[in-house]
C-alpha cells in the first residue's frame, strides 16, 4: 500500500478575503491564494503559543523533581556529608548561584525563541511571494527526499562474499548453421514476447496479448510487481538482449516495491522473484538484484511463524499475516510449495551471512525426516498446525513435483556434499518407481498418481519434468544404476513427446490418460488446454545434454514451430484451450514462465553445452540458474550434512 500523497495547498480552498484594492494594491492575486494567508496565520499562532507558553506555564524549576518518585535516578547523591544535605537528603548548597544561572538560561531561551519567531515570519513572507505551483513543487521535492531516505534504510549494504566460479554465462554459439538458425528463431520469439509486454503490459505481472493490456492472478496478490520483468531477466541476458535487460533492471531499481499491502504465494514469489533476482545478480553482478532479493526474502519470513515451522502458502507482504489455500485438504500446506525453497534460501544465507534462511529450510527437512511415509511416499498435504499429513495423495506432478527436484538439486548445488539430501532423493525415487511408475499396454512408461490407496493412470504435463530429473540424478545414484535412470528419463521423454504428437496442434495437453485403448491423450475437456508450459521441453534439453541424441533437438524444433504457428498473435503469445481442435480458442494470457522457462530451455537446446554447463550451474524450478556453491566458498560448511 503506497503512502497517501500529502494534500496539496490547492486541495482545500477558502473564499478569498475581500480587503479592498487599496489595502495591498500590488498583492491582490497573492491574497486570493487564501491558503497562503491561512498558512501564515497558523504558523504565527503556533510560534506565538510556544513563545507565550514559556512565560505563562509554571516554572518547573520551582517544583522538586523528586516529587515524581524518581529521585534516585534524576538527582545524584553528590555529597554524603550531613552538613551538605537538607532533611530530605538532597543538596541545597550553592542555591543562590543556581538561581542566578537559571535566570541567565531563561533569558537565553527567550532570545532564541524571539530569533526563531522572526526567522519563521521571514520564511512565511517568502512563501507568500511564491505561486501555488512553486509551493506544490517544493512539497513534492520534500516527499521525494523522504522516499529516498526510506529506500536508503531498506538498502543496507550486504557483506561482501566471494562469488562462486562463474563459467559459461554467454555465447554457446553453435557451429552448425542450421542449429544456429533455429536458435536465432527462438531469440526472435523472445523478442516478440518481450517487446509486446514492454508496449502493452509494462509493470504488470503478465500480459493479455489479444486484449493488449496487463494481466495478473491471485498468486501475485493485487499488486503490479512486474513478474514478467523479473522472470525474463536471465533469459534476456544469456540471449545477449542487453538493451532489454537494462530496461528491466531500470524498472526494478525504480519501481519494484515489496512494502505493499498484498497477499502473495510464498512458493511462486520465491521461485520467480527471489530465484529470478538471484540469477540476474550472479549473471550480471548488479547489486540491485541481490538487494531486492533480500528485501523480499525478509517479507516472506513471517510465513514460517506456524506451530511446526512449515510455512503458510500465502503471506501478506505488509502485515506478515499468513494463511493456506482454502481448497488444500483441511488447511494443509502443500509439499511442492514448502519443499521448494531450499535452493534460493541457501543462496540467501550465503550472500547475506545470515543463517536464518538456511535454518528455515533445514528445519523443514528435519521434520519431514522424522515423519512416517505411507509406502515410502510423501503425501502432498501437511497440516502446519498439527504436523500431520492431510489426505494420502501422492504425485510427481502438481502439488508434489518440485519437492523431489529440490532434494536432488540441493545435493548438486552443494557440490555433491549434501549427502543427506541425496539419500532422501534416492529413497523417494525408489518408492516412486515401485508404486507410481508403470508401462501402458502400448508400451509407454508413465508416472501415475496415488490417490486413496490406488493408482490413478493419468499423467500431467507438469509431471513431464521428471524425465529430465531422472537423467540429471543418474550420475551418483545407488547400486550403479546410472544407466537405468538415464533410460527411465528417455522413456518419460518419449511418452511426453507422444502426448504432443497425438494432438492436432502438436502441442501437449494439460493431462493425459492411460486407460483401456486411450493412451497419452486427454479425455476431459478441461485437460485439453496448453498454456505455454515448459516441462516437456525441459526434459528434451536435459536428455540432449546427457545423450546428444539428435531426436531431442528435432522434438524441440517441432514444439518451437507449433508454438510459433498456433500460439503467436500480433500482441505476443497466448495459450490455447483445445490442442485437439484445428481452430482453437486462445486463453489470452502470456505467462511469465513462457519467457523464464519455455524459451530459455529451447534456446539452450540449440546452444553448445558451454553455455551454463551443468557442472557449474543448477536451475531452480523456474529455470533460473544458480551457481554451485563449492565447499571452499560456502559459509554453511559447518552443517554435518556437508561433511
Amino acid at each position: 500500500m503506497t503512502t497517501p500523497a500529502l494534500l496539496p495547498l490547492s486541495g482545500r480552498r477558502l473564499p478569498p478575503l475581500n480587503l479592498g484594492a487599496s489595502a495591498f494594491p500590488h498583492h491582490r492575486a497573492t491574497l486570493r491564494l487564501s491558503e497562503k494567508f491561512i498558512l501564515l496565520l497558523i504558523l504565527s499562532a503556533f510560534i506565538t503559543l510556544c513563545f507565550g507558553a514559556f512565560f505563562f506555564l509554571p516554572d518547573s524549576s520551582k517544583h522538586k523533581r523528586f516529587d515524581l518518585g524518581l529521585e534516585d535516578v534524576l538527582i545524584p547523591h553528590v555529597d554524603t556529608s550531613k552538613e551538605g544535605k537538607n532533611p530530605g537528603g538532597f543538596l541545597i548548597h550553592g542555591q543562590g548561584h543556581d538561581e542566578h544561572r537559571h535566570r541567565e538560561e531563561e533569558e537565553r531561551l527567550r532570545n532564541k525563541i524571539r530569533a526563531d519567531h522572526e526567522k519563521a515570519l521571514e520564511e512565511a513572507k517568502e512563501k507568500l511571494k511564491k505561486s501555488r505551483d512553486e509551493i506544490q513543487a517544493e512539497i513534492q521535492t520534500e516527499k521525494n527526499k523522504v522516499v529516498q531516505e526510506l529506500k536508503k534504510k531498506d538498502s543496507k549494504p550486504l557483506p561482501p562474499v566471494p562469488l562462486p566460479n562463474l563459467i559459461g554465462i554467454n555465447s554457446g554459439e553453435p557451429a552448425d548453421p542450421d542449429i544456429r538458425e533455429k536458435r536465432n528463431k527462438v531469440k526472435e520469439m523472445m523478442k516478440h514476447a518481450w517487446d509486446n509486454y514492454r508496449q502493452y503490459g509494462w509493470g504488470h505481472n503478465e500480459l493479455k496479448p489479444i486484449a493488449r493490456k496487463g494481466h495478473s492472478t491471485n498468486i501475485f496478490g493485487n499488486s503490479q510487481m512486474g513478474a514478467t520483468i523479473v522472470d525474463a531477466l536471465d533469459t534476456l541476458y544469456i540471449m545477449g538482449l542487453h538493451d532489454e535487460f537494462r530496461e528491466g533492471q531500470e524498472w526494478i531499481d525504480k519501481n519494484l516495491d515489496f512494502s505493499v499491502n498484498s497477499e502473495v504465494s510464498v512458493f511462486e514469489v520465491n521461485i520467480r522473484f527471489i530465484g529470478g533476482l538471484l540469477a540476474a545478480y550472479y549473471l550480471s553482478g548488479q547489486e540491485v538484484f541481490k538487494i531486492k532479493a533480500v528485501q523480499l526474502a525478509v517479507k516472506l519470513l513471517p510465513a514460517f511463524n506456524t506451530p511446526t515451522g512449515i510455512p503458510w502458502a500465502m503471506v501478506n507482504l505488509k502485515s506478515g499475516v499468513g494463511r493456506n489455500w482454502g481448497w488444500a485438504s483441511a488447511g494443509s500446506s502443500i509439499l511442492a510449495e514448502f519443499g521448494t525453497l531450499h535452493m534460493e534460501f541457501v543462496h540467501l544465507s550465503y550472500l547475506t551471512g545470515d543463517p536464518v534462511y538456511y535454518n528455515k529450510v533445514m528445519h523443514i527437512r528435519k521434520l519431514l525426516q522424522k515423519m512416517d511415509r505411507p509406502n515410502g511416499l510423501y503425501p502432498n498435504y501437511l497440516n502446519p498446525r498439527t504436523g500431520r499429513w492431510g489426505q494420502h495423495h501422492t504425485s510427481v506432478g502438481g502439488l508434489g513435483d518440485s519437492f523431489y527436484e529440490y532434494l536432488l538439486k540441493a545435493w548438486l548445488m552443494s557440490d555433491k556434499m549434501d549427502m543427506e539430501a541425496r539419500k532422501m532423493y534416492d529413497d523417494a525415487i525408489e518408492a516412486i518407481e515401485k508404486h507410481l511408475i508403470r508401462k501402458s499396454n502400448g508400451g509407454l512408461t508413465f508416472i501415475g498418481e496415488w490417490k486413496n490407496g490406488h493408482l490413478e493412470r493419468k499423467m500431467g504435463h507438469l509431471t513431464c519434468f521428471a524425465g529430465g530429473m531422472f537423467a540429471l540424478g543418474a550420475d551418483g545414484s545407488r547400486d550403479d544404476k546410472a544407466g537405468h535412470y538415464l533410460q527411465l528419463g528417455a522413456e518419460i521423454a518419449h511418452t511426453c513427446h507422444e502426448s504432443y504428437d497425438r494432438t492436432t496442434l502438436k502441442l501437449g495437453p494439460e493431462a493425459f490418460k492411460f486407460d483401456g485403448g486411450v493412451e497419452a491423450v486427454a479425455v476431459r475437456q478441461n485437460e485439453k488446454y496448453y498454456i505455454l508450459r515448459p516441462e516437456v521441453i525441459e526434459t528434451y534439453w536435459y536428455m540432449w545434454r546427457f545423450t546428444h541424441d539428435p531426436k531431442y533437438r528435432q522434438w524441440g524444433w517441432e514444439a518451437t514451430q507449433a508454438i510459433d504457428k498456433y500460439c503467436r498473435v500480433s500482441g505476443g503469445f497466448s495459450g490455447v484451450k483445445d490442442v485437439y481442435s484445428s481452430s482453437p480458442t486462445y486463453d489470452d494470457v502470456q505467462q511469465s514462465f513462457f519467457l523464464a522457462e519455455t524459451l530459455k530451455y529451447l534456446y539452450l537446446l540449440f546452444s553448445n553445452d558451454d553455455l551454463l554447463p551443468l557442472d557449474n550451474w543448477v536451475f531452480n524450478t523456474e529455470a533460473h540458474p544458480l551457481p554451485v556453491l563449492h565447499l571452499a566458498n560456502t559459509t554453511l560448511s559447518g552443517n554435518p550434512a556437508y561433511r
